[in-house]
């Protein structure tokens, strides 16, 4: 097993319940308990957990947002899938503005290889375009990014949203069904997202099938504003029939 992949598995043990002791991680992961106390201490760092005495704990309470570090880590592969399908969606010379979230920046390393406009709008989207100039044109919003999230909101980033018409709007989500629509965790965040998806003659939804049937606490759009959802195989076939249904085309990675 990778690092990465150790790193995933204890990340999401520890999350699912509650804490986990170093014993518990080796017997799961096959690691010695030496590699498994230096894996906890660089997974706290990174913000992802607790490490307590005998081994960590979750740092979230019920029903909050985990942390960018901690999601990083979850579904990589199904991520990365997603991403390759969200692009081949996206023609050459399209103006396209990405939200923030870790899915979207994995659709973020494809674009930057692309001749095409892209609006991120999180600072690590903003930092890899940067850092690796390619055909991709960046255009940067205005806005206050959201503590260890790096997702730019405020009136700032409405106004850049307002001001620009975009041809697709690749949008991330806390959770998706066809009942409740598309909905985040933060309010700002949401204000965004709604603002980015009226600016934009399509939307693509990009999330994990985890994301789906679930509701989160802040409203976006109904999910038949949305045009396209790009999911992957663990995305719940009677939630993926219920979009469908509503009118969004759902493409599984």
């Amino acid at each position: 097993m990778s690092n990465a992949d150790r790193h995933a598995l204890i990340a999401k043990t520890v999350r699912d319940s509650a804490g986990a002791t170093v014993q518990e991680l080796a017997g799961l992961t096959g690691a010695s308990e030496m590699t498994i106390r230096r894996d906890l201490d660089t997974l706290a760092a990174q913000g992802v957990l607790e490490r307590v005495r005998g081994g960590a704990r979750t740092l979230l309470l019920r029903g909050e947002e985990p942390p960018f570090a901690l999601r990083a880590h979850e579904a990589v592969d199904a991520k990365r899938r997603i991403a390759a399908e969200v692009c081949a969606l996206v023609a050459d010379g399209e103006t396209v503005l990405l939200d923030s979230g870790t899915t979207c920046l994995e659709v973020a390393r494809l674009l930057r290889e692309r001749p095409v406009t892209v609006m991120p709008l999180s600072l690590q989207a903003i930092h890899l375009f940067a850092e690796t100039p390619g055909p991709a044109t960046l255009m940067v919003p205005g806005g206050q990014p959201r503590a260890a999230e790096g997702a730019l909101t405020g009136p700032l980033t409405l106004a850049s949203l307002a001001a620009l018409r975009f041809d697709t709007a690749v949008i991330g989500c806390c959770g998706l069904s066809a009942a409740d629509g598309l909905t985040a965790y933060d309010l700002d965040d949401a204000a965004v997202k709604k603002a980015g998806i009226a600016s934009a003659r399509r939307t693509i939804a990009a999330t994990d099938g985890g994301k789906l049937g679930r509701t989160a606490y802040a409203h976006v759009v109904p999910a038949a504003l949305l045009h396209t959802l790009v999911t992957d195989t663990t995305a719940p076939a009677e939630e993926v029939a219920a979009l469908e249904g509503a009118g969004t085309v759902v493409k599984t990675a």
